[in-house]
């Protein structure tokens, strides 16, 4: 949570998952293990692993909201997109994610 978090009561998570619904043509980014992904992931979001950033396969042009299960792969994840010249935000972690999970 942003150092001003308790005003609003909500969560960076939240933050960044409305910015990235309101900006055309975002990605939204799961940077967790496929097994992570498959037990639960917010609906619309594509996994791509860590370790498989290498293989990316985004428009450079789209900008893409990173998270994964607590903040600190998608910060990993954010200093190597942008190091390929991706826009990237780092949304932080699933776990102050408080929508409905998608499976599978």
């Amino acid at each position: 949570m942003s150092i001003f978090g308790f005003l609003t009561n909500r969560s960076d998570f939240a933050v960044g998952m409305e910015q990235a619904r309101n900006t055309p043509n975002a990605v939204l980014l799961d940077v967790r293990t496929a097994q992570e992904y498959t037990g639960g992931h917010v609906p619309g979001s594509m996994n791509l692993p860590l370790d498989c950033l290498e293989s990316i396969k985004i428009d450079k042009n789209n900008p893409v909201f990173v998270y994964c299960q607590s903040g600190a792969r998608s910060g990993q994840a954010c200093r190597y997109l942008r190091a390929k010249g991706y826009t990237v935000t780092n949304i932080g972690g699933i776990a102050d994610y408080r929508g409905a999970l998608e499976k599978g």
